[in-house]
């Protein structure tokens, strides 16, 4: 059960759109939603006026747009000053289940060239992260794939995935396993495919061998997934979180190059593996 999500908001609808699709689910029946939507910080008080009446309008038509049932509530907050840092500090406070936000689907340069406050988060943020990029169709959550591997974060990708889902009729897991070279036996697969029967949760199970990133993102295409789950270990020591990570944001991580280039929502897991 999702008790709390932090859902960001800047005006586009994509975001919203994602979260009424979530509120459709059993496992969302009693959540409540922080809509957050942070405004720059001005050099004038006339301009810090007129971001923050622009905010409000924001807030007011994303809240009523938002379909609550009849367990659900909300709490709007704006904020003013770096949109990233805000988001991660809000995150960090109030520790939701899921944190809820759009995303251009910047890669490598770009993103640090453009300042994107969503691959900063996506970087930073200690909660797990559902990012919606501008160019995928959203879709009704029926099914979700989980990204294997033998990492703590994958489990907790598995873990999360089944959260998503529980209670939803006909819904099913896809696992997706990508190897160097083909495997007769996984012992990673089998685990996951032991939990789901124990659960009595379908499944259908993707093996490929390839370049792991790319194999993932054609396994969603090619199955139709509405929503992907990857774990994304956090490695850094506690004075690097300030900084993000120039490798990952350069496009390194298998987790940066499906953010990129997934064809459906994406869950980001992130698990200390220190």
């Amino acid at each position: 059960m999702f008790e709390h999500i932090l859902l960001t908001v800047d005006g586009s609808g994509r975001s919203r759109e994602m979260m009424n699709i979530l509120l459709q689910l059993p496992s969302m029946q009693r959540t409540q939603i922080t809509i957050l939507h942070v405004i720059p910080m001005q050099a004038t008080a006339e301009g810090v006026t007129e971001y923050r009446l622009a905010g409000e309008k924001i807030l007011e038509k994303e809240r009523s747009e938002i379909k609550l049932g009849a367990n659900n509530s909300s709490v709007a907050i704006l904020k003013e000053g770096e949109p990233k840092d805000i988001v991660c500090q809000v995150a960090e406070e109030l520790k939701p289940d899921l944190l809820v936000m759009g995303s251009r689907g910047l890669g490598r340069l770009q993103s640090i060239l453009n300042n994107s406050v969503s691959t900063y988060v996506f970087q930073l943020a200690s909660v797990p992260m559902l990012l919606v990029k501008d160019d995928v169709y959203i879709k009704n959550i029926r099914n979700v794939m989980v990204a294997l591997n033998d990492s703590a974060s994958a489990q907790a990708a598995l873990d999360e995935a089944i959260a998503v889902i529980a209670g939803v009729k006909d819904a099913a897991i896809f696992l997706v396993r990508v190897f160097k070279k083909k495997e007769e036996s996984d012992p990673v697969v089998d685990r996951a495919i032991d939990k789901l029967k124990r659960l009595n949760i379908p499944y259908k199970l993707f093996l490929r061998t390839g370049n792991t990133a790319k194999e993932i993102c054609k396994a969603v295409e090619e199955s139709n997934t509405s929503l992907l789950v990857l774990g994304s270990p956090e490695r850094r020591p506690s004075i690097a979180k300030g900084i993000p990570d120039l490798d990952r944001l350069l496009g390194a991580s298998i987790s940066d190059y499906v953010r990129v280039n997934a064809s459906c929502p994406i869950i980001l897991t992130r698990l200390n593996e220190i």
